[in-house]
Order: structure tokens, then C-alpha cells, then sequence
């Protein structure tokens, strides 16, 4: 099979019309050998990022099937980042999956993706469509809550209750983003760590740098704990950070997905 250039093609678009808005989510497929790979980026990242690209010229190389997309808000897919929430965010992904993927996919989430690839694969498994594995990269499952609501100094919460949004400084764009109410009210209908242990049905890696100052190692073997009942392998990386996007960071993420997929 000849390999096809997608890095810089123009995304196709998958029309959701639901109860929050009509929008159009962007995605690109590069068709290939099964099962197939499935990026879901992190919170304000985009398809075209590092460890997605590094993906695409992989899949290209070895002829796999490879499926990546932007949430609403985030690249080129329509919505605004302040409107959208993690279900709004959850049941985009369940629709490009469901519709784009094919049968038994590789789920491959970073920090925010993540925590939505394990709750697809909850909203999967029910389904009967399950998958053929998770590979999870510094998974920041819980984020609204633990990681970000539980360390808001009262100021910041005070805020974000009477305003409706908090802009919040990063390290990773020159410009602040909102934290929003609603963000992190309906964040909490889909907390996992403090529930029923997490079963996912199929083999899971975990790949989590310990220099992570957003998700915490520590964060990451809570997860593990989390899910007696699969194979999970975890990799941490003693000197890594959140981006794991160095040349050997990025190697690793590779071999973790040969090792399932």
C-alpha cells in the first residue's frame, strides 16, 4: 500500500448535530492495516502537535491505520474552548471513534485524552464494540477536580463561582486560557478515582515522566491502582516531563503501541 501524505492535508469534518450545537469536528484518516491507532490529543492541543505527527509519519511507515481529531475548541474544529465541557468533549470522541475507527481500535490518550480514552472505553465496553488496547500518556484522569479545583487557591475558586471563569497563565501558550464553571461542575459527573475500580477489558501502558509538574507520577500510580483487574504495564521515566515529546520520549510512545497494536 503506498503511503499517504495526510500531515498537512486538509482535515475531513464529521457533522454532529446534537442538543449543545450543531459543529463541525475535524479528523484525519490515514487508511491502513488494523486495528486502528487513535490519537486523542490533550487539553488546548491540537492534531497537528508533536507526538500526533510523530504518529502519523509512523503509521505511514508501517501502513497502519491511523485516526486523529481535534475536540471543539481546539484546531480546526469548530466551537468556541470556553463553551465546551468534558461531555461535550466525551461524545465527540465516542462519534469520531464509533463512526471513523472501524472495529477494535488502539485508543492512544495524552494527559487530558487520557481521561477520555478510559471513559470511552467504559462507554465502549458497554457498547459490546470494546477495543484492543489503551496506551495513556501521563493520563490526567480526574484533572478538573484533583488536579486543578482541589489545588485553586480560595481566591481563584471565589472567582471561577461568582464569574464563571478564571483566566488561568500556562507554560505552554503566551496567552491565558479560561477555566470555566461549567468545566469544572460537569467534570465531576465523570470522576473515576474515587468510584469502582476501572476495567477497561483490554492491555494497557502508561507512560509518565516523574519531572511532571501538571500530573504527578504519583497521580498516575493512583490510576494504576485503580484498575486491578487489567494488564497494565507502567513506564516512568525518571527524567521526563508532561510533553514526553523528546526524540526518546517519542520512541517510547511508538514501542508502547507496537506492543499492543
Amino acid at each position: 500500500m503506498s503511503a499517504v501524505n495526510t500531515q498537512f492535508a486538509p482535515p475531513e469534518f464529521l457533522q454532529l448535530d446534537v442538543d449543545d450545537g450543531p459543529r463541525r469536528i475535524a479528523y484525519r484518516l490515514r487508511p491502513g492495516a488494523g486495528p486502528t491507532v487513535v490519537w486523542m490529543g490533550g487539553f488546548r492541543s491540537d492534531m497537528l502537535a508533536t507526538k500526533a505527527a510523530t504518529l502519523d509519519a509512523w503509521a505511514a511507515k508501517k501502513a497502519r491505520s491511523f485516526l486523529r481529531f481535534d475536540y471543539s475548541g481546539h484546531g480546526e474544529s469548530d466551537g468556541r474552548f470556553e463553551d465546551a465541557t468534558i461531555s461535550r468533549w466525551l461524545n465527540e470522541s465516542l462519534a469520531v471513534i464509533r463512526q471513523k475507527a472501524g472495529p477494535r481500535p488502539v485508543l492512544v490518550g495524552s494527559s487530558m485524552g487520557g481521561w477520555l480514552a478510559l471513559l470511552a472505553a467504559r462507554a465502549l465496553k458497554a457498547d459490546s464494540l470494546g477495543l484492543s488496547g489503551l496506551v495513556l500518556i501521563a493520563p490526567a484522569v480526574d484533572f478538573t477536580q484533583t488536579l486543578m479545583w482541589d489545588r485553586f487557591p480560595a481566591k481563584v475558586k471565589r472567582e471561577i463561582t461568582d464569574k464563571g471563569v478564571w483566566m488561568r497563565q500556562s507554560d505552554y501558550a503566551p496567552e491565558p486560557y479560561p477555566i470555566t464553571r461549567a468545566l469544572i461542575e460537569d467534570g465531576r459527573r465523570h470522576l473515576m478515582l474515587d468510584g469502582p475500580p476501572i476495567v477497561t477489558g483490554c492491555p494497557v501502558h502508561i507512560l509518565q515522566g516523574m519531572r511532571d509538574p501538571d500530573v504527578p507520577w504519583k497521580h498516575a500510580m493512583r490510576l494504576v491502582e485503580h484498575m486491578p483487574g487489567d494488564d497494565v504495564v507502567t513506564t516512568l521515566i525518571k527524567d521526563g516531563d508532561h510533553r514526553l515529546s523528546r526524540p526518546e520520549d517519542l520512541a517510547r510512545l511508538v514501542s508502547a503501541i507496537e506492543g499492543i497494536a
